[in-house]
């Protein structure tokens, strides 16, 4: 079973920085992705990073510039450095992990708890 375990949330004022982290335990496959995702109150949740395992990254728009993510393989863990906060990024972000193993088309899908990221204006 995996478990994803993040860490890094808080308050923050806008124009400062934060790194969120999440670890992830268990059996993961070599064929993956890794993102983060936030939802903010009365809102979907997005898409806001992602990593494959060959660390090709892809970033929405709102966060280009700003925001980056990264991943430590022999750790199994994925980093957002998010810089030049705005309230607006205010969510509770969530780290998801997509595998699969290389036998195999069908891809487990899995969350981590959520951690909350609160920019002051």
């Amino acid at each position: 079973q995996v478990q994803l375990v993040e860490s890094g949330g808080g308050l923050v004022q806008a124009g400062g920085s934060l790194r969120l982290s999440c670890a992830a335990s268990g059996t993961i496959f070599s064929i993956n992705t890794m993102a983060w995702y936030r939802q903010a109150p009365g809102k979907q949740r997005e898409l806001v990073a992602s990593i494959t395992s060959a660390s090709s990254t892809n970033y929405v728009d709102s966060v280009k510039g700003r925001f980056t993510i990264s991943r430590d393989n022999a750790k199994n863990t994925v980093y957002l450095q998010m810089n030049s906060l705005k309230p607006e990024d205010t969510a509770v972000y969530y780290c998801n992990l997509n595998h699969r193993p290389y036998y195999s088309g069908s891809w487990g899908v899995y969350w981590g708890q959520g951690t909350q990221v609160t920019v002051s204006s």
